[in-house]
């Protein structure tokens, strides 16, 4: 009896063990993201919370590999005739980052007859944690509220976590990891075009921690590979916000020459100049999909 009774004393041990590494190992993750103490905050989604419906056999399956296109080719806009025959409705979509990038797109775009800039991010969400917030299913509820003819997406800032799917743990970094958020990428833009949407997908900036940098670059490989065979328009934001040398400076140089603050004080968000900098190949990229330059440029002809 006692040594039946140390034996399972023993079971149990291990298995605290285990989830004493584990909750570690999620704590050590949420802390690496700029929005880590927002997450821990909420200890009842860190505690188990809602399940992730998007966890299907497809997406374990998928872990395997990414979908491969062998030549993609990009579809060909209609936003020019769609824009012609009236309104034209432009969602962002991501995270904290993309908050900034939708209040950029808003002044560059906003002043444009029938163009709407709607802002659909949200703080501390992103497409590793889909028990806390399930990204793909709060794009399918908000594209059936509010239909959108442009969906531009930036999200990563948070994503240097783990990966969990169906209980089995993909490192972040890992091919599994890479696989699984490949995966995940692929379906939102998926669901994005099924919605009648053209999609463009922002990559992450520069970063001032060489080490967050690093993680970061991870997630713009992962997503710029995806968006290739995808035929979806990425746009590199690293060259754009890296100084000469190709590193980390809060200030850079204006088209004018002239040196702004362009980054937050975390090292992580842009201040508006730095995010009018990341909008600006975004906007004239949709004003030449519109048709929009080409009346500009007539304008300005004498």
């Amino acid at each position: 009896m006692s040594r039946s009774i140390r034996r399972g004393t023993g079971v149990r041990a291990g298995i605290n063990a285990l989830t004493v590494a584990f909750v570690v190992g999620v704590l050590a993750g949420l802390l690496l993201t700029p929005d880590g103490r927002a997450w821990l905050s909420n200890p009842t989604l860190m505690l188990g919370g809602q399940a992730n419906a998007s966890a299907t056999a497809a997406e374990t399956a998928a872990v395997e590999a990414p979908t491969e296109v062998e030549a993609p080719v990009a579809p060909t806009s209609t936003l020019k005739t769609r824009y012609a025959d009236g309104t034209l409705t432009i969602g962002v979509f991501g995270d904290s980052m993309a908050d900034g990038l939708w209040a950029a797109l808003y002044r560059d775009l906003g002043d444009l007859d029938g163009v709407d800039v709607v802002k659909f991010s949200e703080v501390s969400t992103g497409l590793s944690r889909y028990d806390y917030v399930d990204i793909q299913a709060k794009s399918t509820r908000q594209l059936a509220e509010q239909p959108v003819d442009v969906a531009i997406v930036l999200f990563g800032t948070n994503d240097a976590q783990a990966i969990v799917i169906d209980g089995q743990i993909h490192p972040f970094g890992s091919d599994g990891w890479k696989a699984a958020y490949a995966q995940r990428v692929d379906n939102l833009v998926a669901l994005m075009r099924s919605r009648g949407a053209e999609v463009y997908w922002v990559g992450l900036p520069r970063m001032k921690s060489s080490g967050f940098d690093g993680r970061m670059t991870i997630i713009n490989d992962v997503v710029e590979a995806r968006m290739t065979a995808l035929g979806v328009p990425y746009f590199d934001t690293v060259a754009l916000t890296s100084n000469e040398a190709g590193g980390y400076e809060a200030y850079l140089s204006d088209e004018d020459g002239r040196r702004r603050l362009m980054r937050a004080g975390d090292g992580i968000h842009m201040s508006m100049s730095g995010y009018l900098r990341m909008a600006d190949p975004v906007a004239d990229r949709l004003k030449v999909d519109l048709g929009v330059a080409e009346a500009e440029a007539a304008t300005a002809t004498p």
